[in-house]
């Protein structure tokens, strides 16, 4: 039977029938009959005379070995994908007869997968991805299984490695880098490894023993030859070793502490960027781990690492100076616009960001773009040309390697292979092809060369000699002077007590260059604001902070916009000021001005918050905690700015504030819980849900956050009798107990980016001595028969804020019914002013009669408080729409609306108390008290008084006189 070959264009259907009449040749006559057989059915006639034209490669191993063909055409492996452990299993199944070769068995199980590969991806059967992911599964197989192998022939020898500390037997780790780590392997690819173990030793022979570091030499040694050498049946995989500590002159294997050493030692940028991809692929999965947990610190800088992108501009330079030099251009991976352009658009992102964003400390290029479009790094249109012209790249690289299966990446000059070329991409001609593959290269040498440009020098030579001038030993007063700060003198010795300080006179080199390079552009930044010397006040304490840290200097020198944005803020805030010297981690949020301006509702910060922590292990309690600190900074900072800008009103920014601390307590129940569960199990309980709920009082409740409020919270469960689940079970009572008490260590710990929020217990009922976490019940029984009157207050302000919204429900309807009680207007004011009082006494013991107390001067925002608390406890019973809110504002609309204040009063009232807000506000930026010049709001407070004379006058009086 003759092939079927009129989809194959040009000189490509002779090249497949000359291939096909060669096999037949060689096969026996049973052989052959049984190939025309398997070749009859429509679509593997076809196929094979695709591959056998277009593989050169293909063809001569079939012709070597038809049986081999034979068996793949018989069997169904050439239709489907293969599951990720029948590699291991059948080259496990393959060295099972004792009397087989290694060297020999490698190779024919490569020989006949990598024809199967070959022609899955030429026939369009497997996508690139699945082509590489099977071409790393082949080689993890086949160096995990013959290292086994090799390491158990030289145990008979000298006996097993044991650790010198442990005691326990060692195994090689091998960890694949590059392309292999990654699962990214290409058709004909060597693999770059690096050999470690886990601790010095020596093996425990009973005739010879050798130490740990010469076994595993030998095994590295064993495994190189078994997979590198070339033997009549060819060879496994090239094996590169060179990546390793050292290069070609150091050691063939290292133990993981020498490894750790070298790295911090001694690793370089280009090394970091190497190990992005590293990858254990056998050894004991224990030691794997704990050797990629020491290696991480290495390659990825704990927060935004821009410390680096000076290394990276001299990598690109590089990678353009060599296309240059070996005339790379026909090279699909090296050339302009390459595979090797894309992989590094990618690893520039993972090392800059890759300490804090976690999600991009991934190996898969296409998984690391998509991270990068969530994250914002890219826009979604450039990683959508970038993943496609790497897909169309590799399969180009495919298409290049299985022709003759060899390491090469060059576009193919003559005309039979350009054809064949040409059809495995799925175009009728080479031109065509070629079109295609020029733009997808074309719109990747753009993206390359947009990436980490070199900073615009707008700086004429005289500026440049100024700048020299300005941070140089002998700098002078005059030099500020004409930048235009008012106080030269004063600044200049800011100047040199900072340069004499200990912080920069221990600097290393580098720290000490980039800081050299940064003073100038911030004493020209501090000089365009109208208070110069005020600004530099205010930034050199930061500067102080992240010195050793000068990988945030350089943020700044490499984003001009960045600093201004800084200066301006710090200038306008020193709240903000000192947040980023206590917190320079922040400086990442000013590369974006239209994110640092922007205070997102609710649900987008609920988002951002779910996409962060996302990408964190669940039970990394560490770093959900410090994901949630810098969360909580960043979106404060957020707020900040744009209340700073005038883009948010006092009531937006206690809004924002407000909804930041609900997303971070729904997230902390969340961690808490995961954490709780983990050891006990579950509650017992109706239903889903936690049966937990999380209550806020105050300003939480009342939606009236400030910047430095704390959270006066109360958590009440469901009261559901039982326990936990877990093989370790425990009360309900107890369980939920600890939960309240993870929350608050959560909450309240002081890590490097400090605390979320001091949290304040005492609201709940009986206060201290009172149970933690009471039971809906028990919450009942006491706001019915035991709450003082300033309870209830407290209660007026009490809000669902996380957790069970059934359990809310539940408290919620007792929360009604204890503000909906009837009650005696007259003792109900009695208690309200004599709490005032001792409020009043206990806050605030003497008024200055020049100045205004905020919060607690006469007619000041308590006032407004206590008014509205009386007026839904007094007035509810008859007025229920008055239970239904906790803040001061939209109660006040009901009181006005309902007809129980004048409309008028109530909108005085409501005006006073957001102008008191505001106020706070702007003076807590200022990092001022809350006072101000008493005749700033002596309009505002005589109503106010007026009105709680109205009011509760008549009790005041009658209190005094009693």
């Amino acid at each position: 039977m003759s092939l079927v070959t009129e989809h194959l264009p040009g000189e490509l259907a002779p090249q497949a029938l000359t291939a096909w009449g060669h096999i037949l040749e060689r096969a026996s006559a049973e052989e052959g009959q049984a190939l025309q057989a398997a070749t009859a059915a429509a679509p593997l006639s076809s196929q094979l005379a695709t591959v056998l034209a277009c593989s050169p490669f293909v063809a001569g191993l079939a012709r070597r070995k038809p049986a081999m063909l034979l068996d793949l055409l018989q069997g169904d492996s050439l239709q489907q994908s293969l599951p990720d452990t029948a590699f291991r299993e059948q080259l496990q199944a393959a060295l099972e007869p004792p009397e087989v070769e290694l060297g020999v068995v490698l190779r024919c199980f490569r020989q006949r997968h990598m024809l199967r590969i070959v022609w899955r991806d030429f026939c369009r059967l497997a996508d690139t991805l699945e082509t590489v992911r099977d071409t790393s599964l082949l080689a993890e197989a086949c160096i995990d299984i013959a290292l086994g192998r090799i390491q158990a022939e030289l145990e008979k020898r000298f006996g097993r490695p044991l650790g010198r500390s442990s005691g326990q037997p060692q195994r090689l780790i091998v960890l694949a880098m590059g392309k292999l780590g990654a699962r990214e392997l290409n058709v004909s690819s060597d693999i770059d490894l690096i050999f470690a173990f886990p601790e010095a030793g020596s093996t425990d022979g009973e005739k010879r023993q050798i130490s740990n570091e010469e076994f595993f030499t030998r095994v590295g040694q064993g495994l190189i030859t078994a997979l590198d050498q070339v033997t009549p049946e060819g060879f496994v995989f090239r094996v590169d070793m060179r990546l390793r500590p050292y290069g070609e002159s150091g050691a063939l294997v290292h133990n993981f502490h020498a490894l750790e050493e070298y790295y911090q030692d001694q690793g370089r940028d280009w090394e970091r960027y190497a190990l992005i991809k590293a990858r254990p692929v056998s050894g004991d999965p224990r030691y794997a781990e704990q050797l990629m947990q020491s290696l991480r610190p290495f390659v990825y800088r704990r927060y935004v690492d821009f410390g680096v992108i000076e290394s990276l501009r001299g990598m690109k330079q590089m990678i353009s100076a060599e296309v240059r030099r070996r005339g790379l251009d026909d090279n699909v991976k090296l050339g302009h616009g390459g595979i090797r352009e894309i992989e590094f658009i990618a690893q520039c992102f993972q090392l800059i960001r890759g300490g804090r964003d976690l999600g991009l400390q991934q190996r898969e290029l296409l998984v690391v773009l998509e991270e990068c479009v969530d994250l914002g790094c890219l826009p979604r249109e450039v990683a959508g040309e970038l993943r496609a012209a790497y897909l169309f790249l590799r399969d180009s690289e495919h298409a290049i390697q299985g022709y003759q299966d060899k390491q090469t990446q060059e576009l193919p000059a003559d005309a039979v292979p350009r054809q064949a070329m040409a059809h495995v991409m799925g175009f009728p001609a080479w031109d065509a092809f070629a079109e295609a593959l020029g733009a997808h290269r074309q719109r990747v040498s753009a993206h390359f060369s947009n990436l980490i440009a070199p900073p615009e020098d707008e700086q004429t030579p005289a500026e440049a000699l100024e700048d020299v001038g300005l941070w140089a030993d002998d700098m002078d007063a005059d030099s500020l002077a004409e930048l235009g700060y008012q106080d030269p003198e004063q600044s200049l010795q800011l100047l040199q007590d900072f340069r004499g300080s200990g912080r920069v006179v221990s600097l290393q080199a580098v720290g000490r260059e980039r800081l050299d390079q940064f003073m100038p552009l911030l004493l020209r930044a501090c000089a365009e604001v109208e208070q110069p010397d005020l600004a530099l006040q205010r930034l050199l304490p930061l500067v102080v902070a992240v010195a050793r840290r000068s990988a945030y200097l350089v943020l700044l020198v490499e984003n001009p916009p960045a600093l201004g944005e800084l200066v301006s803020l710090c200038i306008a805030s020193p709240w903000i000021a000192d947040l980023m010297s206590r917190h320079p981690a922040l400086l990442d949020e000013f590369l974006d001005r239209s994110s640092l301006y922007t205070a997102p509702d609710k649900e987008v910060l609920r988002c951002e918050l779910s996409q962060q922590v996302a990408r964190l292990a669940t039970d990394d309690l560490e770093a959900q905690m410090d994901a949630l600190r810098y969360f909580k900074a960043s979106q404060v900072l957020r707020v900040a700015a744009s209340e700073i800008a005038g883009r948010l009103p006092v009531m937006k920014v206690s809004d924002n504030l407000t909804w930041i601390a609900e997303v971070i307590l729904e997230q902390v129940l969340a961690v808490a819980w995961a954490d709780l569960t983990r050891k006990y199990g579950e509650p017992q309980r109706e239903g889903e849900g936690y049966g937990f709920a999380v209550f806020g009082y105050g300003k939480l409740g009342g939606i009236e956050l400030g910047y430095g409020s704390d959270l006066d919270l109360v958590f009440i469960q469901d009261g559901v009798r039982g326990a936990t689940d877990g093989e370790r079970g425990i009360d309900n009572t107890v369980f939920y107990m600890r939960l309240a008490q993870r929350m608050i260590h959560i909450l309240e710990a002081r890590m490097s980016l400090g605390q979320l929020y001091e949290v304040d217990m005492r609201l709940r009922p009986d206060g201290d001595s009172g149970s933690l976490v009471p039971s809906v019940e028990g919450f009942a029984s006491y706001q019915q028969n035991n709450a003082w009157t300033w309870e209830h207050q407290a209660l007026v302000r009490a809000r669902f804020a996380a957790g069970d919204p059934r359990v809310a429900e539940r408290v919620e309807q007792v929360r009604e019914e204890a503000l909906c009680r009837v009650r005696d207007p007259q003792e109900l004011a009695l208690d309200v002013v004599k709490m005032r009082r001792r409020m009043r006494e206990h806050l605030l013991p003497r008024e200055v009669e020049d100045t205004f107390n905020l919060k607690q001067g006469t007619g000041g925002m308590v006032d407004i408080e206590f008014m509205v608390q009386y007026a839904v406890l007094a007035w509810a019973s008859s007025t229920p729409a008055l239970a239904r809110w906790s803040d001061n504002v939209r109660i006040l609309e009901v009181l006005g609306n309902e007809g129980l204040l004048a409309e008028d009063e109530a909108a005085a009232l409501t005006q006073a108390y957001l102008d008191y807000r505001g106020a706070a506000h702007q003076l807590a930026l200022q990092q001022l008290p809350g006072e101000v010049p008493a005749e700033l709001f002596a309009s505002d407070r005589a109503r106010v008084s007026a009105q709680w004379q109205a009011l509760l006058g008549a009790a005041e009086q009658e209190g005094s006189e009693s």
